[in-house]
């Protein structure tokens, strides 16, 4: 997508440098800064700190984290080493331990001389697959979109909800759940759409930032609003993201997603998922029980950054000596889904749905 009228992915090898280059969202949409990494400390600081955020996102990074390992060391040892150092960065966004394990499987039959330079193509390949995986997503979620137009008088918008950034920041390009925004603003389809800040972190800040940037028409919400819009019948389809969805269709997402989820049922507004097939978990069914719940810092809740004047800072909004707790994620069971936008399709969250849409996929799971 594009910013100040360049087109940028979230990030990009550079060859010169020798090193991966990325967006390091902790200062958008005030500031857009492009910073080099270049040591695997860099890379785990990266996905801890979310200087890259978004399970998509996470999960390229990692690849790109272990080719630059193999480079200096292509031993089985230090695979496993950086395997074992990387997953711990993020423990719920599912697409990290796919990409590491997916790396280690390819690399493992080498030799030793040759990892290196597989290493670096590999990922090449995953960021590029994420670009066409989220490109499909859109395809086949603007079916959702048009049939909610062709049922609206001419000029008349379709009203969209979105919780969190599944945008193309949190991606490699085109993003998840703005995937099928942006293919339907493209067709001159007219939308609003309503961005949930989404605390603690206020990543629906990101999504505003993305979607000016796109000129499509967006306003940005308390993540208290969505249900009263909903309510008074101002919100004709939710779309989220999602960082880990089950065999069987739960899907863990932003914290506060269950919420809206519920709050769409009670008014029955339809509410789907844009979820690329590397965030399905084969392994788990049942996501309250079995999905580990990131816990972070509890700063990002008692304390929020902004701009004042100008300068970016960090300002607290909590009383001296109250805790603050921040469970990053939550799960929305299956029941709640309308439907998965997937890159092949859109399907039932369920897992007979699931396994209809990547049958090889639920197979190799067996």
């Amino acid at each position: 997508m594009k910013v100040n009228g360049t087109h940028y992915r979230s990030l990009w090898w550079d060859d010169v440098k020798g090193a991966l280059q990325i967006i390091d969202q902790r200062w958008l949409p005030h500031d857009f800064r492009v910073q080099s990494v270049e040591t695997l400390e860099d890379y785990a600081a990266a996905i801890v700190e979310m200087r890259v955020r978004g399970a998509p996102l996470i999960g390229a990074t990692a690849a790109y984290g272990m080719a630059l390992a193999v480079a200096d060391d292509p031993t089985d040892a230090n695979m496993d080493r950086t395997w074992e150092y990387l997953h711990a960065t993020r423990p719920t966004a599912i697409n990290l331990r796919w990409a590491l394990d997916r790396c280690r499987a390819a690399l493992a039959p080498l030799a030793e001389a040759d990892r290196a330079g597989a290493a670096l193509r590999l990922a090449h390949e995953i960021a590029d697959e994420d670009v066409e995986i989220n490109r499909m997503i859109g395809v086949h979620g603007l079916s959702l979109i048009q049939e909610i137009a062709a049922k609206k008088p001419a000029g008349e918008p379709v009203r969209l909800l979105t919780h969190c950034n599944a945008g193309w920041i949190a991606t490699v390009d085109w993003g998840t759940a703005t995937s099928p925004m942006y293919q339907a603003h493209n067709k001159g389809i007219p939308l609003h759409v309503w961005v949930d800040e989404t605390r603690p972190r206020n990543q629906g800040a990101l999504t505003s930032w993305e979607l000016g940037s796109h000129g499509i028409p967006h306003t940005y919400i308390t993540d208290n609003a969505g249900g009263h819009l909903m309510q008074h019948g101002q919100v004709d389809l939710v779309i989220t993201g999602t960082d880990r969805t089950t065999r069987r269709g739960d899907v863990c997402n932003k914290i506060g997603t269950y919420l809206k989820a519920l709050a769409a049922q009670d008014n029955g507004v339809p509410f789907y998922v844009a979820l690329p097939s590397p965030t399905i978990d084969w392994t788990v069914s049942d996501g309250v029980a079995e999905i580990p719940i990131e816990e972070r810092d509890a700063q990002e809740v008692t304390h929020i950054q902004g701009r004042n004047d100008g300068e970016i800072g960090v300002v607290q909004v909590t009383p001296d000596g109250t805790p603050g707790g921040n469970p990053a994620f939550d799960v929305t069971p299956n029941h709640l889904v309308t439907g998965l936008i997937t890159e092949r399709g859109i399907c039932d969250a369920s897992e007979a749905g699931l396994a209809a849409m990547f049958p090889e996929m639920a197979q190799a799971a067996e």
